[in-house]
């Protein structure tokens, strides 16, 4: 993710419909004939995720256990 400067974002678990109604605009730039699978370049307008993992190699998941954990 950091040597790509790649973003990783997460959403609540059901809310594809919610989602697909943000996206704007789709191109498919790689492997078209994977469909679904594609990659893609996607124009979002009020999209509801959070940034999970960022370019500077942040993770929420890990912070997040990383506040409760006990040892």
């Amino acid at each position: 993710m950091v040597h790509y400067k790649a973003v990783y974002f997460a959403a609540t678990g059901g809310a594809a419909a919610l989602l697909a109604k943000a996206v704007k605009k789709a191109d498919v730039i790689a492997y078209k004939d994977l469909g679904a699978e594609a990659i893609m370049r996607l124009e979002v307008e009020n999209f509801p995720v959070v940034v999970a993992n960022d370019i500077y190699g942040n993770d929420l998941y890990k912070e997040g256990v990383a506040k409760y954990v006990r040892i």
